[in-house]
Protein backbone atom coordinates (compact mmCIF):
# COMPACT_ATOMS: atom_id res chain seq x y z
CA UNK A 1 0.00 0.00 0.00
CA UNK A 2 1.47 3.32 -1.00
CA UNK A 3 0.89 6.20 1.44
CA UNK A 4 3.28 8.85 -0.34
CA UNK A 5 0.02 11.33 -1.50
CA UNK A 6 -1.12 11.34 2.00
CA UNK A 7 2.16 12.31 3.70
CA UNK A 8 2.18 15.42 1.55
CA UNK A 9 -0.60 16.78 4.49
CA UNK A 10 1.91 16.55 7.11
CA UNK A 11 5.13 18.08 7.45
CA UNK A 12 7.45 15.92 7.07
CA UNK A 13 2.24 5.13 40.69
CA UNK A 14 2.48 2.07 41.88
CA UNK A 15 1.51 1.04 45.54
CA UNK A 16 3.54 2.50 48.82
CA UNK A 17 6.71 0.34 49.20
CA UNK A 18 6.48 -1.66 52.31
CA UNK A 19 9.94 -0.22 53.42
CA UNK A 20 10.08 2.89 56.11
CA UNK A 21 12.12 4.55 53.93
CA UNK A 22 10.76 6.04 50.30
CA UNK A 23 11.74 5.48 47.43
CA UNK A 24 13.88 8.54 45.53
CA UNK A 25 11.49 10.80 44.01
CA UNK A 26 12.90 13.62 41.38
CA UNK A 27 10.34 16.52 42.09
CA UNK A 28 11.38 18.29 39.60
CA UNK A 29 13.22 17.52 35.82
CA UNK A 30 14.81 20.05 33.93
CA UNK A 31 16.22 17.84 31.33
CA UNK A 32 13.33 18.58 29.04
CA UNK A 33 13.81 20.38 25.48
CA UNK A 34 10.18 21.52 25.83
CA UNK A 35 11.25 22.60 29.86
CA UNK A 36 14.44 25.08 28.47
CA UNK A 37 12.16 26.69 26.03
CA UNK A 38 9.45 27.04 28.87
CA UNK A 39 12.33 28.78 31.10
CA UNK A 40 13.95 30.74 28.80
CA UNK A 41 10.38 31.96 27.33
CA UNK A 42 9.14 32.59 30.83
CA UNK A 43 12.38 34.57 31.51
CA UNK A 44 12.36 36.43 29.06
CA UNK A 45 8.72 37.04 29.31
CA UNK A 46 9.57 38.67 33.27
CA UNK A 47 12.28 40.72 31.89
CA UNK A 48 10.45 41.90 29.26
CA UNK A 49 7.98 43.81 31.60
CA UNK A 50 10.28 44.61 34.30
CA UNK A 51 11.96 46.81 30.76
CA UNK A 52 9.09 48.57 30.05
CA UNK A 53 9.55 50.36 34.14
CA UNK A 54 11.80 53.31 32.89
CA UNK A 55 11.35 53.07 29.59
CA UNK A 56 11.40 56.16 27.79
CA UNK A 57 10.32 54.78 24.02
CA UNK A 58 10.33 51.77 22.30
CA UNK A 59 14.24 51.78 21.70
CA UNK A 60 14.71 52.36 25.15
CA UNK A 61 13.00 49.39 25.99
CA UNK A 62 14.40 47.29 23.53
CA UNK A 63 17.89 48.43 24.70
CA UNK A 64 17.36 47.12 28.20
CA UNK A 65 15.59 44.25 27.08
CA UNK A 66 19.18 43.38 25.34
CA UNK A 67 20.99 44.23 27.99
CA UNK A 68 19.33 42.44 30.68
CA UNK A 69 18.63 39.35 28.46
CA UNK A 70 22.55 39.80 28.79
CA UNK A 71 22.63 38.60 31.97
CA UNK A 72 19.50 36.94 32.80
CA UNK A 73 19.91 34.67 29.57
CA UNK A 74 23.37 32.89 30.51
CA UNK A 75 21.94 32.64 34.15
CA UNK A 76 19.10 30.93 33.25
CA UNK A 77 21.22 28.59 30.96
CA UNK A 78 24.14 27.61 33.66
CA UNK A 79 20.63 26.58 35.89
CA UNK A 80 19.03 24.49 33.37
CA UNK A 81 22.70 23.03 33.01
CA UNK A 82 23.67 22.29 36.44
CA UNK A 83 20.00 20.84 37.38
CA UNK A 84 19.97 18.64 34.39
CA UNK A 85 23.60 17.01 35.23
CA UNK A 86 22.32 16.88 38.54
CA UNK A 87 19.31 14.93 38.05
CA UNK A 88 20.13 11.82 39.96
CA UNK A 89 22.17 13.24 42.96
CA UNK A 90 18.50 15.52 43.53
CA UNK A 91 16.66 12.57 43.36
CA UNK A 92 17.89 10.97 46.34
CA UNK A 93 17.46 13.86 48.30
CA UNK A 94 13.91 14.94 50.79
CA UNK A 95 11.80 16.93 48.20
CA UNK A 96 12.51 19.94 50.54
CA UNK A 97 15.73 20.18 50.17
CA UNK A 98 15.54 19.55 46.34
CA UNK A 99 13.53 22.67 46.48
CA UNK A 100 15.80 24.53 48.23
CA UNK A 101 18.90 23.20 46.02
CA UNK A 102 16.90 25.13 42.97
CA UNK A 103 15.97 28.28 45.05
CA UNK A 104 19.63 29.04 45.77
CA UNK A 105 21.18 27.62 42.53
CA UNK A 106 18.77 30.35 41.40
CA UNK A 107 20.39 32.86 43.18
CA UNK A 108 23.56 31.73 42.17
CA UNK A 109 22.32 31.51 38.44
CA UNK A 110 21.48 35.64 39.23
CA UNK A 111 24.55 36.24 40.45
CA UNK A 112 26.39 34.59 37.86
CA UNK A 113 24.58 36.52 35.34
CA UNK A 114 25.20 40.11 36.77
CA UNK A 115 29.00 39.13 36.96
CA UNK A 116 28.62 38.51 33.74
CA UNK A 117 27.46 41.92 32.64
CA UNK A 118 29.99 43.36 35.11
CA UNK A 119 32.98 42.27 33.93
CA UNK A 120 31.90 44.03 30.39
CA UNK A 121 31.92 47.28 32.11
CA UNK A 122 28.43 47.74 31.33
CA UNK A 123 27.57 49.12 34.50
CA UNK A 124 27.42 52.56 35.16
CA UNK A 125 26.65 52.34 38.83
CA UNK A 126 27.11 49.95 41.26
CA UNK A 127 27.00 46.10 40.94
CA UNK A 128 23.03 44.92 42.20
CA UNK A 129 24.64 41.49 43.57
CA UNK A 130 21.72 41.15 45.93
CA UNK A 131 19.37 42.30 43.93
CA UNK A 132 20.15 40.03 40.78
CA UNK A 133 20.82 36.72 43.42
CA UNK A 134 17.05 37.74 44.95
CA UNK A 135 15.47 38.05 41.68
CA UNK A 136 17.32 34.73 39.99
CA UNK A 137 15.57 32.97 43.30
CA UNK A 138 12.42 34.07 42.73
CA UNK A 139 12.18 32.97 38.99
CA UNK A 140 13.56 29.77 40.19
CA UNK A 141 11.44 29.33 42.73
CA UNK A 142 8.74 30.14 40.67
CA UNK A 143 10.02 27.84 37.85
CA UNK A 144 10.53 25.07 40.39
CA UNK A 145 7.33 25.18 41.56
CA UNK A 146 5.65 24.65 38.06
CA UNK A 147 7.83 21.50 37.02
CA UNK A 148 6.73 20.32 40.49
CA UNK A 149 3.25 21.03 39.92
CA UNK A 150 3.51 19.40 36.63
CA UNK A 151 4.73 16.04 37.67
CA UNK A 152 2.76 15.79 40.40
CA UNK A 153 -0.09 16.44 37.10
CA UNK A 154 1.42 13.78 35.02
CA UNK A 155 0.84 10.86 38.03
CA UNK A 156 -3.33 11.05 37.72
CA UNK A 157 -2.81 11.35 33.82
CA UNK A 158 -1.01 8.19 34.00
CA UNK A 159 -3.44 6.20 36.00
CA UNK A 160 -6.14 7.35 34.28
CA UNK A 161 -4.50 6.49 30.90
CA UNK A 162 -3.93 2.98 32.11
CA UNK A 163 -7.64 2.44 33.28
CA UNK A 164 -8.73 3.64 29.59
CA UNK A 165 -6.18 1.23 28.36
CA UNK A 166 -7.39 -1.89 30.04
CA UNK A 167 -10.50 -0.70 29.18
CA UNK A 168 -10.01 -0.86 25.72
CA UNK A 169 -7.75 -3.36 25.20
CA UNK A 170 -9.18 -6.28 27.02
CA UNK A 171 -12.38 -5.93 25.30
CA UNK A 172 -15.01 -9.08 25.64
CA UNK A 173 -15.87 -9.38 21.66
CA UNK A 174 -12.09 -9.88 20.77
CA UNK A 175 -11.55 -12.40 23.26
CA UNK A 176 -14.24 -14.33 22.28
CA UNK A 177 -13.44 -14.05 18.75
CA UNK A 178 -9.68 -15.46 19.96
CA UNK A 179 -11.42 -18.37 21.54
CA UNK A 180 -13.74 -18.98 19.04
CA UNK A 181 -10.87 -18.94 16.75
CA UNK A 182 -8.63 -21.52 18.52
CA UNK A 183 -11.31 -23.97 19.30
CA UNK A 184 -12.01 -24.36 15.79
CA UNK A 185 -8.25 -24.84 15.06
CA UNK A 186 -8.25 -27.61 17.57
CA UNK A 187 -8.82 -30.38 15.73
CA UNK A 188 -7.49 -29.21 12.13
CA UNK A 189 -4.82 -27.19 12.88
CA UNK A 190 -3.68 -28.25 16.83
CA UNK A 191 -0.14 -25.86 16.83
CA UNK A 192 -1.38 -23.26 15.27
CA UNK A 193 -3.74 -23.01 17.63
CA UNK A 194 -1.49 -23.32 20.61
CA UNK A 195 0.20 -20.12 18.79
CA UNK A 196 -3.11 -17.97 19.17
CA UNK A 197 -3.40 -18.93 22.44
CA UNK A 198 0.11 -17.96 23.20
CA UNK A 199 -0.03 -15.05 21.33
CA UNK A 200 -3.05 -13.71 23.28
CA UNK A 201 -1.49 -14.69 26.49
CA UNK A 202 1.61 -12.09 25.53
CA UNK A 203 -1.49 -9.64 25.10
CA UNK A 204 -2.91 -10.00 28.36
CA UNK A 205 0.32 -9.83 29.95
CA UNK A 206 1.08 -7.01 28.73
CA UNK A 207 -2.13 -5.39 29.22
CA UNK A 208 -2.10 -6.64 32.86
CA UNK A 209 1.07 -6.33 33.63
CA UNK A 210 2.70 -3.36 36.09
CA UNK A 211 3.24 -0.23 34.12
CA UNK A 212 6.57 1.49 32.92
CA UNK A 213 6.79 4.95 32.09
CA UNK A 214 8.15 3.50 28.74
CA UNK A 215 9.16 1.10 26.54
CA UNK A 216 11.34 0.16 23.48
CA UNK A 217 9.51 0.64 20.04
CA UNK A 218 10.44 -2.59 19.09
CA UNK A 219 8.63 -4.07 22.07
CA UNK A 220 5.74 -2.42 20.90
CA UNK A 221 6.06 -3.76 17.55
CA UNK A 222 6.43 -7.22 18.74
CA UNK A 223 3.29 -7.09 20.43
CA UNK A 224 1.63 -5.47 17.65
CA UNK A 225 2.63 -8.78 15.57
CA UNK A 226 1.11 -10.90 17.98
CA UNK A 227 -2.25 -9.04 17.72
CA UNK A 228 -2.13 -8.93 14.11
CA UNK A 229 -1.16 -12.68 14.02
CA UNK A 230 -4.65 -13.36 16.08
CA UNK A 231 -6.71 -11.24 13.54
CA UNK A 232 -5.48 -12.60 10.64
CA UNK A 233 -6.52 -16.46 12.14
CA UNK A 234 -10.19 -14.40 11.82
CA UNK A 235 -10.30 -12.50 8.73
CA UNK A 236 -7.66 -14.87 6.98
CA UNK A 237 -7.42 -13.07 3.15
CA UNK A 238 -9.42 -10.00 4.16
CA UNK A 239 -6.88 -8.13 6.42
CA UNK A 240 -3.45 -7.44 4.09
CA UNK A 241 -0.24 -6.78 6.30
CA UNK A 242 2.36 -4.44 5.30
CA UNK A 243 5.67 -3.96 7.39
CA UNK A 244 7.87 -1.45 6.52
CA UNK A 245 10.33 -1.05 9.72
CA UNK A 246 13.41 0.68 9.76
CA UNK A 247 15.91 -1.48 12.35
CA UNK A 248 17.30 1.69 13.28
CA UNK A 249 14.06 3.22 14.93
CA UNK A 250 13.86 0.39 17.45
CA UNK A 251 15.60 1.39 19.98
CA UNK A 252 13.29 4.46 20.11
CA UNK A 253 11.26 4.94 23.46
CA UNK A 254 7.51 5.00 23.74
CA UNK A 255 4.65 4.73 26.23
CA UNK A 256 3.78 1.20 26.75
CA UNK A 257 0.58 -0.16 24.64
CA UNK A 258 1.77 2.39 22.04
CA UNK A 259 1.00 0.70 18.65
CA UNK A 260 -1.32 -2.17 19.74
CA UNK A 261 -4.67 0.33 19.90
CA UNK A 262 -3.87 2.18 16.81
CA UNK A 263 -3.62 -1.37 14.82
CA UNK A 264 -6.92 -2.47 16.25
CA UNK A 265 -8.84 0.48 15.00
CA UNK A 266 -7.04 0.18 11.63
CA UNK A 267 -8.57 -3.41 12.08
CA UNK A 268 -11.68 -2.46 12.89
CA UNK A 269 -12.47 0.49 10.89
CA UNK A 270 -10.55 -0.84 7.95
CA UNK A 271 -11.06 -4.56 7.94
CA UNK A 272 -14.18 -5.42 9.81
CA UNK A 273 -16.82 -3.08 7.95
CA UNK A 274 -15.24 -4.28 4.13
CA UNK A 275 -16.81 -7.36 2.87
CA UNK A 276 -13.28 -7.32 0.76
CA UNK A 277 -11.24 -6.55 3.93
CA UNK A 278 -8.58 -3.62 3.90
CA UNK A 279 -4.51 -3.17 3.71
CA UNK A 280 -2.89 -2.29 7.08
CA UNK A 281 0.40 -0.60 7.10
CA UNK A 282 2.94 -0.14 10.14
CA UNK A 283 6.25 1.44 8.82
CA UNK A 284 9.24 2.76 11.05
CA UNK A 285 11.79 4.95 9.84
CA UNK A 286 14.54 7.18 11.79
CA UNK A 287 15.09 10.66 10.18
CA UNK A 288 18.09 11.85 11.94
CA UNK A 289 17.45 12.71 15.70
CA UNK A 290 13.73 11.52 15.44
CA UNK A 291 11.78 8.60 14.61
CA UNK A 292 8.66 8.58 12.45
CA UNK A 293 5.79 5.71 13.10
CA UNK A 294 2.98 5.19 10.80
CA UNK A 295 -0.16 3.40 10.80
CA UNK A 296 -1.67 2.99 7.64
CA UNK A 297 -4.96 1.59 6.85
CA UNK A 298 -7.73 1.59 3.83
CA UNK A 299 -11.34 2.58 4.69
CA UNK A 300 -14.67 1.24 2.66
CA UNK A 301 -15.70 3.42 -0.06
CA UNK A 302 -17.96 5.92 1.41
CA UNK A 303 -17.21 5.77 4.79
CA UNK A 304 -15.42 8.27 6.95
CA UNK A 305 -13.27 7.26 9.79
CA UNK A 306 -15.62 5.91 12.60
CA UNK A 307 -15.33 5.38 16.25
CA UNK A 308 -14.95 8.00 19.36
CA UNK A 309 -11.70 8.87 18.84
CA UNK A 310 -11.22 7.42 22.76
CA UNK A 311 -7.83 5.34 22.31
CA UNK A 312 -6.09 8.16 20.20
CA UNK A 313 -6.24 10.47 22.59
CA UNK A 314 -4.84 8.38 24.68
CA UNK A 315 -1.94 7.28 22.80
CA UNK A 316 -1.98 11.29 22.00
CA UNK A 317 -1.75 12.25 25.80
CA UNK A 318 0.58 9.53 26.58
CA UNK A 319 3.04 10.36 24.14
CA UNK A 320 3.06 14.26 25.33
CA UNK A 321 3.37 13.38 28.74
CA UNK A 322 6.58 11.23 27.70
CA UNK A 323 8.01 13.21 25.44
CA UNK A 324 6.55 17.21 25.47
CA UNK A 325 7.46 19.14 22.47
CA UNK A 326 9.87 16.56 20.91
CA UNK A 327 6.64 14.35 20.51
CA UNK A 328 3.92 14.88 17.21
CA UNK A 329 0.73 12.91 16.69
CA UNK A 330 -1.39 13.42 13.61
CA UNK A 331 -3.73 12.11 11.52
CA UNK A 332 -5.57 12.22 8.41
CA UNK A 333 -8.05 11.04 5.97
CA UNK A 334 -7.09 10.95 2.38
CA UNK A 335 -8.42 9.24 -0.61
CA UNK A 336 -9.58 6.54 0.88
CA UNK A 337 -6.85 6.10 3.15
CA UNK A 338 -6.71 7.15 7.22
CA UNK A 339 -2.84 7.00 8.67
CA UNK A 340 -2.05 8.11 12.46
CA UNK A 341 1.64 9.75 12.00
CA UNK A 342 3.53 9.99 15.06
CA UNK A 343 7.21 11.49 15.76
CA UNK A 344 9.59 10.41 18.74
CA UNK A 345 13.09 11.07 19.56
CA UNK A 346 15.38 8.35 18.68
Amino acid sequence: MKDSQILSAFHDLPGRPAAAAPAPVLVFDACHVGVVLRAVLFVEGVIGAGAMFGAASPVDWLWRMAFLSGAALPGTLAWLVVACSLKNVLARLRPRVQHAFGVVLGALAGAFGCALVALGDLLQAGVPWVASAVTGALLAAALVTALVLRAKGRMPADTAAQLAELQARIRPHFLFNTLNSAIALVREDPARAEAILEDLSDLFRHALAARTESVTLADEIGLARRYLAIEQVRFGDRLQVEWSLDPRAGGARVPPLLLQPLVENAVKHGVEPSPQGAQVKISTQRRGGSVVIKVTNTVPAGQGRGGNGVAQANVRDRLQLLHDVQAQFQTVLQNGIYQVRMEVPA
